[in-house]
């Protein structure tokens, strides 16, 4: 079934994704496999009868989302964007939750939610309270099943600082239905990023102070060592759940002090010899 692939493709899909079993590999393979096949049907097809060659695609793709690296040129693609709720005790207070050492939850944002740094937030529709969560971001450069804690830094490519933006009332009502919160968390632009700074040149992070102001105020201040599940564990314990792949991205959760913003507002947020971002609220 994957014979139309040449042999450097099926070994770059091994390469990039060492910890896929073997069933899943050849998922990954056939897709290919059908994708090459029926493009190599298209292009005959298009050559005996004298037509322009057809795309792929019943329409052009959308382009993929890049965030900029610091200090290099090349930019980071986008897969995906994991988040994980309630990692620092004080918050999880504020939130009305137990700050016991549960079991990590997650949810997701899409790629293009992204808002890439110098750019401001547009205030979303449909709501009336929209909430700034500052995180530390973590951008991965393999991934993998059942990835063990050890072995966890090894997939992350760097880190960076970024805003998780909750409408807070289209949330809370979804909660009080015991409906998924989605589109409570994933919107348009609802969540603005730093640049990556890469693992090689910062090392990796395990303490620093991470910060955000509101038009020049302190309003939520913590230390990422208050994490209560750690970066390699958060990698871990995701791994168990999804196949984490080269481009993923992990907000690994806010300190105490989330609150509301406003159109107007500056927003400023930083992590200690990590990242720092800036926008406006319009």
């Amino acid at each position: 079934m994957v014979n139309g692939l040449r042999p450097q493709v099926k070994k770059a899909v091994r390469a990039n994704h060492p910890r896929l079993c073997h069933r899943c590999l050849m998922y990954r393979l056939i897709n290919l496999s059908e994708c090459a096949r029926f493009q190599t049907s298209v292009r005959h097809n298009d050559k005996t009868k004298g037509t322009p060659t057809m795309s792929a695609t019943v329409f052009p793709p959308s382009p993929p989302v890049l965030l900029p690296v610091t200090g290099i040129q090349n930019c980071f693609p986008v897969r995906r964007v994991y988040c994980v709720g309630r990692n620092y005790a004080a918050h999880a207070v504020e939130m009305g939750h137990d700050p016991s050492r549960e079991a990590p939850f997650f949810f997701q944002k899409n790629a293009d939610n992204l808002l890439l740094p110098g750019l401001p937030f547009p205030y979303p529709g449909l709501s009336k309270n929209v909430h700034h969560e500052v995180e530390c971001y973590v951008a991965l450069k393999s991934g993998g099943a059942d990835i063990p804690v050890s072995e966890a830094l090894d997939c992350i490519y760097g880190y960076g600082v970024s805003v998780d933006f909750t409408r807070r009332d289209i949330q809370d009502e979804a909660k009080k239905k015991s409906r998924p919160w989605e589109m409570a968390k994933a919107f348009e632009h609802s969540a603005p990023v730093s640049a990556i700074a890469r693992a090689e040149d910062i090392g990796h992070p395990f303490e620093g102070t991470i910060v955000l102001s509101r038009n020049g105020v302190d309003v939520q201040h913590g230390n990422l060592n208050q994490m209560i599940w750690k970066v390699p564990e958060i990698i871990a314990a995701l791994s168990e759940y999804v196949t984490l792949a080269p481009g993923d991205i992990i907000l690994t959760g806010t300190p105490s002090g989330v609150g509301p913003v406003t159109r107007g507002d500056r927003i400023s947020c930083a992590i200690k010899s990590v990242a720092q971002l800036a926008f406006d609220v319009i």
